[in-house]
């Protein structure tokens, strides 16, 4: 994933820029970068590595450095570096990217038949951000030549270009799978990924583009240079996992939709008489909080926190560069409340079940700390797809996924034919999955919410949310 913040104002903007950025480091663990422009100094950029620092201790140093400039974007990233700073026929200007490009081999080897010529990194990748940046200067105008590397690029791709003349182009992605937000203040404008971010900073919320979209922003105000189209497909992972709890995409709040959610799940459950007898309900820290606190709400169960997670020395367990470091930190995380888990069932609710791998090690934690029983549910239905449009479950094989994986386990290759089956708990294949991965992962039982439920607390209209991750389906 990634997220990105910029601003373009009368007055100096550095701070706005360097805590707007800050405020989206939940989205990316790889690199944070940051690209101003004042009319004395021109471009300035950094970019730091914050696998192991985070990025507000990263670029403190640099504020200084950034000193009057009136305009500027930043990112988190997930993978590559950047913004990038990029000099063509279109003048100079600094773009950051966020997405997933599917045919990057194939455009990558159209721009060398052309005699184009790229950045290798370390791991002999190219940057996808300078990839965009190329198809973008294929075309006369920045406007043309985003629509044209948004039409190539099989995937996704929102971005933020800064200009010399300190505006802001803002484009969503053409069916909108992410979220591009304005904020606006006396002084000029904000532009965001998470809507609480300049809200926070002072800017009042304005405008959300819509699907496909680009607009111009400038301190005196913003324009539409590309009308929205009609078809969107944004992410639902934006309400049950990645997203901000204070934020709001199309006119929905992240908080409220996960405690509507868990309420449908437990609701669902009751009508299907398949309520387990527990004494607390608890949700795993941390996005999967909210969902089991709507969960015991219409269960009428305690809610409790069995476990907290030991954050101060280790706000992330994936940072390591070793995956059996990462693993311990993720042990290590883990603080017991035994008042609260020795002899008691126990209802735990996740955000989603991807791997599993953590999910099983906690439940072998609890069982450690003498856990009657431990019951768990995921506020999403069974991941069988790997992400094709922003990188959020595609880093690996689709065997990676623990529900697919079980059902190999079942079935072969051959049970991918009955995906749907086995994504249907009231079906035999579905009671199989269930069971087989109760047995695996030490769960009293199992339940994950239907794509119905999931749709009904987003409460937009379904053709309007991308579901692929769970049927497929684009």
């Amino acid at each position: 994933m990634g997220g990105f913040f910029g601003v373009t104002s009368k007055n100096d903007c550095v701070l706005d820029i360097f805590f707007g950025v800050d405020y989206h480091s939940h989205l990316g663990t790889k690199k944070g970068g940051m690209a101003l422009h004042s009319k004395e100094k021109g471009f300035q950029r950094e970019i730091h590595n914050i696998e192991n620092t985070p990025f507000r201790t990263k670029f403190e140093d640099d504020l200084y450095e950034f000193e009057g400039c009136v305009s500027g974007i930043g990112c988190i990233s997930d993978n590559d570096p950047q913004p990038l700073l990029v000099r063509s026929h279109l003048g100079t200007y600094a773009i950051t990217t966020i997405g997933a490009i599917n045919n990057a081999e194939e455009l990558l080897q159209a721009e060398f038949d052309k005699g184009h010529q790229f950045m290798s990194r370390s791991t002999g990748n190219v940057n996808e951000t300078e990839l965009v940046a190329s198809l973008i200067n294929q075309r006369s105008d920045l406007i043309s030549g985003i629509k044209y590397a948004q039409e190539a690029i099989e995937g996704s791709v929102t971005l933020l270009i800064l200009t010399e003349d300190d505006a802001i182009i803002a484009a969503r992605d053409r069916l909108g799978r992410l979220p591009v937000l304005i904020g606006k203040d006396e002084e000029g404008y904000a532009v965001s990924f998470e809507s609480f971010a300049y809200q926070k900073l002072g800017y009042e919320k304005d405008y959300e583009l819509g699907p496909g979209e680009i607009v111009k922003i400038t301190p005196e105000g913003y324009k539409t240079l590309q009308p929205a189209g009609e078809d969107m497909k944004i992410c639902a992972f934006l309400w049950s996992y990645y997203g901000y709890p204070n934020s709001n995409y199309e006119g929905v709040n992240v908080e409220v939709m996960r405690y509507k959610n868990g309420e449908i799940m437990a609701r669902d459950e009751a009508a299907r008489g398949t309520l387990p007898e527990v004494d607390y309900v608890a949700g795993i820290p941390d996005s999967g909080v909210p969902h089991a606190m709507g969960y015991a709400q219409e269960s009428g169960y305690t809610y409790a926190r069995p476990f907290v997670k030991y954050t101060p020395t280790w706000p992330r367990s994936f940072t390591p560069a070793s995956q059996k470091i990462r693993n311990r930190v993720a042990k290590m995380k883990q603080i017991p409340v035994p008042e609260l888990i020795e002899g008691k069932k126990l209802l735990f609710v996740d955000d989603s079940i991807v791997r599993g791998t953590q999910l099983g090690e906690t439940v072998e934690f609890l069982y450690s700390t003498h856990a009657k029983e431990v019951h768990m549910r995921s506020a999403c239905p069974p991941i069988m797809y790997g992400c094709k449009y922003l990188n959020f479950t595609s880093k690996s094989s689709e065997d990676d996924l623990l529900a697919r994986r079980i059902i190999h386990e079942l079935e072969g290759l051959q049970g991918d034919a009955y995906l749907e089956e086995y994504a249907d708990a009231s079906t035999e294949r579905g009671q199989c999955m269930l069971k087989r991965i109760c047995e695996k992962l030490g769960f009293a039982s199992l339940g994950f919410q239907s794509l119905d439920g999931l749709l009904e607390a987003i409460g937009l209209p379904k053709e309007k949310v991308c579901t692929y991750c769970w049927n497929g389906k684009e």
